[in-house]
């Protein structure tokens, strides 16, 4: 057995982050490289446990590879808006293309992923692998040839595999070797269903690429925006549709779990979870591009996880509003480029964190402003935890960077509260709810006195990111974006130039320098993504437009060749780093392509308490206009 799956120590070296790319049905995801082969999808769902995970280790941890037996040029591409994959082999024989998809359904608990051969020119050799290993990479299962191709069961799960293609059997593996002239297609079916169900099967792949590709283009045309950076944002709204959970409306952070944030290192988290911060922020993209369905469905979720007792809510929950989320370490996977250990479960879900009311609030007020539809049965739930914030507020917490330190008085966690109070004020003031405004008006002032004289260090002419310190903390470029200070104020000004001084490596924006807060982690980290956005909308709102647009073209170019973006990126390594693809990265991308877009954006409406665009095409002034892509 042993000899069969191999050891960690006989694993090929992790491909990088941009080698792959993402196919996904709305219920579970895949991530499929450069050379053709899939190295992760969980199944059913997106948090289930992998089938195929070759990316937290090696092939004998379950892969599917469709290649040609000569390795020659390959370039890619996804179907213009559409989520479907199409890979171009080149090679002495001649040509083909691999199209990868998923199509949708209706049933959670089936999925299926569509691949699909095209000879372009010539006539050229295949090969085909399929390393199906249950359970994150553990359970090998038991395989049985089949009229169709072959059935595997494994405890609850079954997978079967359609092909024309002859198969056969050893070590463990279900090989091929097939060849593919000019004119044909030879196309390959995995249909996951729950062992104790009856089998399914895609019927017609070419009707069913038909089908799909129809969806995703009548979706992508429902697009608003016109700026100049069409392209990536339309890629960037495919990428986040993609990490929709569509039975719940639910949004994970990201496909993957255990990415690590710095080659080697311990920084492995699971982020197959849905985050009540990336609230309001998600609201935003979705609502200013046009996307009203997704962002009700959002919305929904949001109050359906976060409903109870004001004092159990939770910083992420499951994709369907799940609340214990252990988190345990898989042994067996080495880990991408061996980065130990690999996580399952979060356990960030039981720390307190109090910039999450704000985050909840914010969100909740915005989805009124933009009228997506009554929110007067949420008004008693909010009203009962903002009681509980104004209890709170002055508690040390864990903080938006979700820190397994000693809890502190976090400058942007204090924040937050006060925006809690003041996105109810405005909601009473502009909505006629009811509710004890002149007293939210004296809590509100409270904490802004508060903030305004522990947060604030004159010698760094700063914000801070605690209390006590002089740390600093890029979440403090949101400062002007919730409103908590006029983009006149010459303490953003000096905020801003401390984080370029100090947090601003090789371009890019670090949360925090890791050697000097103790997170409770220990070692270094990338630049996170999502805080240069916040620095180009930061510029932005201090009218340092060519500054704003250089940061954001220079992020731009950080994506790989399919417009996908990480969590963070490795200036040293020059790699993206993290889990992948990161939809708070492409959160950021839109929001900062609206704000660069010559009308009022997402910043400006936050930053006023006013609705979301709802979708109002916006084209960049002349000036405005850079390039959309490297």
């Amino acid at each position: 057995m042993a000899d069969a799956l191999g050891t960690a120590a006989s694993r090929s070296q992790s491909k990088p982050l941009e080698d792959y790319g993402l196919i996904g049905n709305m219920v579970s995801a895949a991530l499929v490289a450069r050379d053709g082969s899939i190295d992760w999808l969980c199944a059913p769902r997106f948090d289930s446990p992998a089938c195929f995970a070759a990316l937290l280790g090696g092939p004998e941890h379950g892969r599917w590879l469709v290649a040609p037996v000569e390795p020659g040029r390959t370039t890619r591409r996804y179907i213009p808006d559409t989520a479907i994959l199409e890979t171009r082999f080149e090679t002495e024989a001649g040509v083909v293309t691999l199209t990868d998809f998923m199509p949708l359904t209706h049933d959670e608990d089936k999925i299926e992923v569509v691949r699909i051969v095209s000879g372009v020119s010539g006539a050229v050799p295949m090969q085909m692998e399929f390393i199906l290993r249950f359970n994150y990479g553990e359970a090998v299962p038991w395989v049985r040839r089949r009229d169709y191709g072959l059935s595997a069961i494994s405890g609850p799960d079954a997978v079967e595999l359609h092909s024309r293609v002859p198969l056969s059997g050893r070590n463990m593996t279900t090989h091929a070797d097939f060849v593919v002239r000019a004119g044909e297609d030879v196309a390959f079916t995995l249909s996951y269903h729950r062992s104790h169900k009856m089998a399914h099967f895609v019927e017609d792949h070419a009707e069913s690429l038909h089908q799909t590709s129809l969806w995703w283009r009548e979706w992508s045309r429902r697009c608003t925006y016109r700026g100049a950076h069409h392209d990536a944002v339309m890629r960037s709204l495919i990428t986040l549709k993609l990490l929709t959970y569509l039975p719940t409306g639910g949004i994970v952070a990201a496909p993957t779990t255990s990415i690590p944030e710095a080659l080697g290192g311990s920084r492995n988290w699971d982020y197959r979870y849905g985050w009540i911060r990336d609230s309001t922020l998600t609201l935003y993209a979705l609502l200013d591009c046009g996307y009203r369905e997704e962002a009700a469905a959002w919305r929904e979720w949001l109050l359906r996880a976060a409903a109870g007792h004001p004092q159990q809510l939770d910083v992420v929950y499951g994709i369907s509003g799940e609340r214990w989320l252990p988190e345990i370490e898989i042994p067996w996977l080495p880990g991408y480029e061996n980065s130990r250990p690999v996580r399952i479960g979060n356990g960030a879900a039981d720390q307190l964190q109090l910039d999450i009311y704000g985050e909840l609030m914010d969100a909740l007020h915005a989805a009124r402003e933009a009228e997506l539809s009554s929110l007067d049965e949420s008004w008693q739930f909010q009203k009962a935890l903002l009681e509980h914030v104004e209890a709170v507020w002055q508690t040390p917490d864990n903080g938006i960077w979700e820190v397994r330190g000693p809890p502190r008085a976090f400058t942007h966690s204090r924040m937050m509260c006060w925006v809690a109070f003041d996105r109810a004020i405005k909601s009473t003031e502009r909505h006629g709810l009811d509710g004890p405004v002149e007293h939210w008006r004296t809590v509100r002032d409270a904490i802004r006195r508060d903030i305004v004289c522990n947060g604030f260090n004159l010698e760094k002419n700063s914000f801070v990111q605690h209390y006590g310190g002089d740390a600093l903390d890029a979440s403090l470029l949101l400062m002007p974006q919730v409103g908590f200070i006029k983009r006149d104020d010459p303490r953003l000004a000096g905020t801003v130039a401390a984080i370029e001084r100090e947090l601003l490596h090789d371009g890019f924006v670090l949360r925090y320098a890791t050697e000097e807060v103790d997170d409770g982690v220990g070692g270094r980290e990338g630049a996170f993504l999502a805080c240069s956005f916040w620095l180009a909308d930061a510029y932005a709102m201090l009218g340092r437009m060519d500054e704003a647009n250089t940061l954001f073209d220079r992020l731009l170019g950080l994506r790989n060749d399919l417009g996908l973006l990480a969590e963070e990126y490795d200036p040293v390594a020059r790699r993206l780093v993290g889990n992948f693809p990161q939809g708070f990265s492409h959160i950021g991308l839109v929001n900062t392509a609206c704000n660069l877009a010559g009308a009022e954006g997402p910043a400006d409406q936050r930053a006023r308490r006013v609705a979301p665009r709802n979708g109002h095409a916006r084209k960049a002034p002349a000036a405005a206009r850079t390039r959309s892509g490297p």
